[in-house]
């Protein structure tokens, strides 16, 4: 360990700063955030997120990999790793089971730049950009659920658009289990993400629960962007006039409506059956 001093006091103010970034005012006012675990830190080290420090507690560790993991952001990324004892982790996790990780980081702003690069890139290798719109969505574990989604697609880019989650909410990160550091994510406004895929010609399909044409009966081999709206109150008026076309998923049971989470996957996944349909 490149610091082998450990910190026992609850009072340290670094622990103190710590612990106040689980607040979203202290996360805005000092644009730092918390990543919690051996997973969503190996994915943000993976990612080369620039990594403050990160802080240990042997004591809590699950595995065996925890040592490499540290001295690979040590060399790689320049981190700073502080032993903590375990009062002090447990004062600063957020889990009812830690495992020794607590990593900060300064909050990277994420605007739909680091989105055109990469759609472009898309178009040059003559493949079809698929991407995710979600508005408005208001609870972490949603979001995070659709950055885990989003990875398993492997998709070309998830907008967030008219956030009222934080997407650095530490239930973001841990519901994402680290796919925040692999998707490629944009940070925007409505009007902002529809005339950026309209320049780039991605076409626009929300789901409805009033629209007449089924999900798997869609064309979604196109440039497609998924809309998805908020838990409560779906799709605003704006969006619902802009999108290209709307479709809905049956509902065999009483239910009239899926989890936001899992009606993107549900059309994701028959959008990447369809495409590997059409090639063959």
């Amino acid at each position: 360990m490149e610091n082998e001093e450990i910190l026992t006091s609850l009072q340290n103010p670094r622990i103190k700063s710590v612990v106040r970034l689980r607040d979203r005012r202290d996360r805005d006012r000092e644009g730092r955030f918390i990543i919690e675990g051996f997973r969503e830190i190996s994915r943000a080290v993976e990612s080369k997120l620039n990594l403050e420090e990160i802080f240990v507690c042997p004591d809590f560790y699950l595995g065996s990999n925890e040592t490499t993991l540290l001295d690979f952001a040590q060399s790689s990324l320049g981190t700073k790793v502080q032993t903590v004892s375990k009062d002090v982790f447990q004062k600063m996790s957020y889990r009812d089971r830690p495992d020794g990780l607590l990593a900060t980081a300064p909050r990277p702003e994420w605007n739909l730049d680091r989105l055109s690069a990469r759609i472009e890139k898309v178009k040059e290798s003559h493949e079809t950009p698929l991407l995710i719109v979600a508005q408005s969505i208001e609870k972490p574990g949603n979001l995070g659920t659709l950055l885990r989604t989003a990875d398993a697609a492997a998709i070309d880019g998830l907008l967030v658009v008219d956030r009222c989650t934080d997407l650095f909410n530490p239930n973001v990160v841990r519901a994402s289990v680290g796919t925040l550091f692999t998707v490629p994510v944009a940070e925007c406004s409505s009007d902002e993400a529809i005339s950026w895929l309209r320049n780039h010609q991605v076409k626009m399909v929300a789901t409805s629960p009033d629209a007449e044409t089924d999900y798997c009966d869609m064309d979604l081999t196109v440039p497609l962007a998924i809309i998805m709206g908020s838990e409560q109150y779906g799709l605003d008026e704006r969006w619902l006039s802009e999108t290209d076309d709307q479709v809905s998923i049956p509902m065999a049971g009483s239910a009239d409506s899926l989890n936001v989470a899992m009606a993107t996957a549900v059309v994701l996944f028959e959008s990447l059956r369809q495409r590997k349909k059409s090639q063959g």
